[in-house]
């Protein structure tokens, strides 16, 4: 089905003759069977990678069913805690009441531009066909989705939206839309063309963020989002509004759950252990508003269905998890094995295929001279480590829209995890959350003293429960939404330097 404006009403399409227009195309065709493979054989080679995975697959299937059948709790639960954090929660029973929610959120506040995320629940209730004649501007800031929303297109596929275009398509696409040049169509020019086009939108006044939710945890009020390319941190750190749209389905117990669905979800979806952003939002900040709005829109209906209450389960990964037998208990999530060897080594060895770098620094004059020697004397430096002072002054205070003509950001890590080769950050390492985000580049001090093993280790520190806001960071800014080629630099910074400083 496809949508009118109305919301109302709906016009049937014919698939059959949409998917022989494309067949006509065996450019096309022979690229999307290449592509989706590629994304399958390298999951399988993830999954087998680890040996619990099947386990972890039986975990994730049951605390998902047992969250299901006690719902209407968890629910409560992460109202009331979200609500004592300063968040302000919504309830929408459909499509229409969400969007009237997001219009009147922005109406009464006079912004009339929204900088979102992808969220394939928006894309459900049709937002943007609500608000755009209402007079918002909506920029769709993932790479995918916006080649999708210029070209008057859904996403064809939940993980990698425009994922049956060629980059000549793409070329011409943008050459239409956004001035480009409609003859050139290598990958690196057009991904660097929308940074361009869409990072201004970032800093606009009168201009509020939206994001998705991965995972929505009952025992924290937390909202936690798997991204790439910087998009969703942008759009909630920057703006002084921040909605986020969730399923009900969404709701997970407990922070430590995320040591399975978190080590799932990218190794599903994309081939790598975790994803460039895991963000996890708890409050507002400071002088800023952080909304929720819970969405049935059909799902407790579904609920009830015996032959379909368990497509709510989906993580939304683009793989599929077993079926299991209804209304069991919240089952004992284990702690797994680590694999054996050097902490550090782990860490450089996973963080180096995700487009991080990692160095060494005697002391923080070593660490003021790389950064001198690496992106100039002149370079625009903001610090939030005691020690390496920049030249552009940073502090609580600090406007974050501000930072966008920053070249190097530094920022002193709480502590990294080996198995995925990410820094951990809240916003008392950031001082400022967009300084990691709206910086080109940044430059993060770990101490070795500081490593823990794994994800699961990792969600079992009571950090997450009292942060604001806490960040995994994995390597720089990435996409790969153009014929999967992978692109540094999408929306958030260019490049990440881990400097491992001496004991």
């Amino acid at each position: 089905m496809s949508k009118t404006p109305s919301m109302g009403k709906s016009v049937r399409i014919d698939h059959a003759k949409a998917a022989g227009a494309f067949l006509q195309k065996p450019d096309h065709v022979a690229f999307h069977d290449k592509r989706l493979w590629d994304l399958r054989s390298k999951r399988d080679a993830q999954a087998h990678g680890i040996p619990e995975w099947e386990q972890m697959r039986e975990l994730a299937s049951g605390i998902k069913e047992h969250t299901l059948s006690n719902l209407a709790g968890y629910l409560a639960q992460f109202t009331d805690e979200a609500e004592k954090n300063g968040v302000t929660v919504h309830f929408a029973a459909n499509a229409e009441e969400h969007n009237e929610l997001v219009y009147r959120l922005m109406s009464e506040r006079g912004m009339t531009s929204l900088v979102k995320s992808k969220s394939m629940l928006t894309d459900e209730c049709y937002m943007r066909d609500y608000l755009e004649p209402r007079g918002i501007t909506v920029m769709e800031t993932d790479l995918g989705e916006r080649i999708q929303q210029l070209d008057h297109q859904d996403p064809s596929h939940m993980v990698v939206p425009a994922v049956h275009k060629l980059r000549a398509d793409v070329a011409e696409l943008f050459g239409k839309t956004i001035g480009t040049d409609p003859h050139n169509s290598d990958i690196h020019y057009l991904a660097e063309s929308q940074r361009m086009n869409t990072r201004p939108y970032f800093v606009r006044e009168k201009t509020a963020g939206m994001t998705g939710c991965n995972f929505a945890v009952a025992e924290t009020g937390t909202v936690v989002v798997c991204t790439n390319e910087g998009n969703a941190d942008l759009s909630a750190n920057v703006p002084p509004l921040h909605i986020a749209s969730i399923g009900i389905e969404k709701i997970i117990p407990a922070i430590a759950d995320l040591g399975v669905f978190v080590r799932m979800l990218s190794r599903s979806a994309l081939r790598s252990p975790i994803t460039q952003y895991t963000s996890h939002f708890r409050a507002p900040r400071p002088g800023t508003e952080m909304h929720y709005i819970l969405v049935d829109n059909g799902r407790s209906e579904r609920l009830a269905m015996d032959d379909f209450w368990f497509s709510l389960k989906c993580i939304r990964c683009g793989a599929c998890m077993r079926k299991s037998a209804r209304c069991s208990p919240r089952p004992d999530v284990p702690l797994f094995p680590s694999p054996a060897g050097d902490l550090r080594e782990r860490f450089t060895a996973a963080l180096t295929p995700m487009g991080g770098n990692c160095v060494e620094a005697s002391s923080l004059d070593e660490v003021k001279a790389m950064i001198a020697a690496r992106f100039g004397a002149d370079a625009i430096v903001a610090s939030a480590v005691p020690g390496i002072d920049g030249n552009r002054a940073l502090s609580a205070q600090t406007v974050p829209a501000s930072l966008e003509d920053v070249d190097v950001g530094v920022v002193h890590a709480r502590f990294g995890v080996a198995e995925t080769g990410s820094v951990w950050f809240s916003e008392q390492e950031y001082v400022v959350n967009a300084l990691g985000y709206l910086s080109q580049h940044l430059v993060v001090l770990l101490d070795l003293s500081q490593m823990v093993e794994g994800l699961q280790q990792v969600y079992r520190h009571d950090d997450f429960k009292t942060a604001r806001y806490a960040m995994l960071v994995t390597g720089p800014s990435a996409t790969a939404d153009i014929e999967g080629v992978l692109i540094h630099g999408a929306q958030g910074v260019r490049s990440l330097t881990v400097v491992w400083l001496a004991a």
